[in-house]
C-alpha cells in the first residue's frame, strides 16, 4: 500500500518502512508524528484520490533525526567593479521513517503509541530530583 502525503509544501509518495527527508517537522528523535494531509491512498490499480485530502486517512511516522541539508552557495559578482558577495544557506530538515498508512479513520497501532509513551516516561526517569544540602550545615561539618 502506498500514499501520497503533503508536508512542507511538497508531496511525497511513501509506503510502510520508507525513510525520507522532509522539511523541518517539530519533534525529537524517536517521537511519533501523524500526517493528516494525505492526497491519495492505494494499492496497485485501486487508488483513492482526495478532494483535496482523503477523508479518514493518516500516515504515522517516526522521527529518525533532525539535521541540516548541505550548504547552498549564493555567489554574486559584478564584473570589472571589484564587487562580489558570497553567502551560504543550510536548510533545516527532518529524516522520518513511515510506520504505517491508516485509512477509514483507524487509530495508530499500539506499538507506535507505546513507543511515544515510553519516550515520555524515559525522560521523566532520567531526571531525578536533587535536593541541595544547606550551606551552613555543610560548612559546620567541614570545620569539626
Amino acid at each position: 500500500m502506498f500514499a501520497v502525503i503533503k508536508t512542507g509544501g511538497k508531496q511525497y509518495r511513501v509506503a510502510a518502512n520508507d525513510v525520507i527527508t522532509v522539511g523541518k517537522v517539530a519533534g525529537n528523535a524517536g517521537d511519533v508524528i501523524e500526517i493528516t494531509e494525505v492526497l491519495a491512498v492505494g494499492e496497485g490499480a485501486d487508488v483513492a484520490l482526495g478532494v483535496p485530502f482523503v477523508e479518514g486517512a493518516t500516515v504515522t511516522a517516526e522521527v529518525v533525526e533532525q539535521g541540516r541539508a548541505a550548504t547552498v552557495i549564493a555567489f554574486k559578482k559584478r564584473r570589472r567593479q571589484n564587487s562580489r558577495r558570497k553567502r551560504g544557506h543550510r536548510q533545516h530538515e527532518t529524516v522520518i521513517r513511515i510506520s504505517e498508512i491508516l485509512t477509514g479513520g483507524a487509530k495508530p497501532a499500539k506499538k507506535a503509541a507505546a513507543k511515544k509513551e515510553a519516550a515520555v516516561e524515559g525522560e521523566a526517569a532520567e531526571k531525578p530530583a536533587k535536593k541541595a544540602a544547606p550551606k551552613k550545615a555543610a560548612a559546620a561539618a567541614e570545620n569539626e
